[in-house]
């Protein structure tokens, strides 16, 4: 570990002096030579490192929803180029380049602190040394070995001897107490991040084995922290907490106020403004506009979570709006189902037996101007017109001699004599 901080000594000055003027300010409170003096130093170069890697946090998170969202589409590719790994790196690098996102966004805070916690790591190990470092003298550096926290110097470590503790001002009893504690805080406060993210902040339509990484990662970190963390100096110690709490507080925003599409954390956050909306009628906060834009926007493309709070809108007589207010509307249930039109409801289709009988019923039914029934209207229309066409002393005997059914029509052949 000191040959790795020796490596960034380039940053020790800047990170010294920072330390110092903090403890100005907080040794003029709670005395010079205190552990809160130099504990709370340490707790704001933290706090000041972090503010200004907010830029990359917000990097950090995009990155890993971006990934998220493309594991369909990764996945595609690989089962699609298997045996040709050359043609799948570059179909991965396009598919990167198309939708903007960088792989390596989301270590970029851990890579971007790495300098400032191996440069203090160096700082608190010249103390324990006794040895002056970037801006800090020997008067400093005298207040900074009598400076304890709960009774452990800033530069003891779980792991020294007795006599070295000793040499401290300390005992060995108190260190591996105080250091045990700050372990077993700093790791569970790791885990607790990652579960925070992956149990709300995950889209859970999406199975991929990405998620399966990443659930690893939560065992693993903590682990690691574990295992490092008894070599680290109790400042260091005090440094990576409180970086583990501002990253879990900062999480936790980010979760309540911009969730993952189609995570838990979006259902229930959908569900507060929802419940705004039913007590004030109108949408409060730019933030929440912005997600009700955001909405309106999909149209069709929307989750399960959002056509849910959609519905809801609707069962309150409103309407989303493009500028994300909402409005009344009375179309706001057709609007909430997507906006398709009703579909017409098609005839059930009848067997050919009921089509027989329905005309029948319909051909019965039709009647005359004069109220009776159509076939004896033409019944009668046909009798009109034969007697005007038979020839005058004509009797009706002649009709008798007609073609009945199943005789054939035409002149009939005379019978035989003896058939008579």
């Amino acid at each position: 570990m000191d040959t790795i901080a020796s490596l960034f000594s380039f940053i020790t000055w800047p990170v010294s002096w920072v330390i110092v003027q903090f403890h100005k300010l907080y040794g003029a409170i709670f005395g010079p030579d205190t552990g809160w003096a130099w504990g709370l130093s340490i707790v704001s170069l933290v706090v000041l490192i972090r503010i200004c890697l907010i830029p990359l946090f917000v990097k950090q998170i995009k990155s890993t929803r971006n990934m998220q969202l493309l594991q369909p589409k990764m996945k595609a590719i690989q089962e699609r180029y298997k045996s040709d790994k050359q043609r799948q790196s570059e179909e991965m690098m396009k598919l990167y380049k198309e939708t903007g996102t960088n792989p390596l966004s989301s270590c970029l805070p851990i890579i971007a602190q790495s300098p400032f916690f191996f440069a203090l790591y160096h700082v608190l190990s010249a103390i324990a040394s006794n040895k002056k470092i970037g801006v800090i003298d020997q008067s400093l550096l005298d207040s900074a070995r009598q400076a304890h926290i709960f009774g452990a110097p800033l530069a003891a470590k779980f792991m020294d001897s007795a006599d070295k503790v000793d040499a401290l001002g300390a005992s060995l009893t108190d260190v591996r107490v105080v250091t045990a504690v700050m372990i077993v805080m700093m790791s569970a406060s790791q885990f607790f991040t990652q579960r925070q993210l992956m149990t709300k902040n995950v889209d859970l339509t999406v199975k991929t084995p990405y998620m399966q990484q990443q659930k690893m990662l939560m065992y693993i970190f903590p682990l690691i922290f574990a295992v490092m963390g008894i070599n680290f100096p109790v400042g260091v110690l005090v440094y990576w907490l409180t970086t583990n709490v501002w990253t879990m507080g900062q999480q936790m925003y980010v979760i309540n106020q911009n969730p993952t599409p189609g995570s838990k954390a979006q259902e229930q956050y959908l569900g507060r403004v929802l419940k705004s909306v039913t007590a004030h009628g109108e949408v409060r906060g730019r933030t929440r506009r912005n997600t009700v834009k955001r909405i309106v926007a999909k149209g069709p493309d929307r989750n399960d979570i959002e056509r849910k709070f959609v519905v809801g809108l609707a069962k309150l007589g409103l309407a989303p709006q493009e500028d994300g207010t909402v409005a009344k509307s009375d179309t706001a249930v057709a609007e909430a189902e997507g906006g398709a039109p009703q579909r017409r409801q098609q005839p059930k289709r009848q067997t050919k037996a009921q089509r027989q009988t329905g005309a029948v019923h319909q051909g019965g039914a039709k009647e005359d101007d004069a109220g009776e029934p159509a076939s004896k209207t033409s019944l009668k229309k046909s009798t009109a017109q034969d007697d005007k066409s038979k020839p005058a002393g004509k009797t009706a005997s002649g009709s008798s001699r007609q073609a009945k059914s199943g005789q054939r029509k035409g002149p009939q052949r005379p019978k035989h004599p003896s058939k008579k």
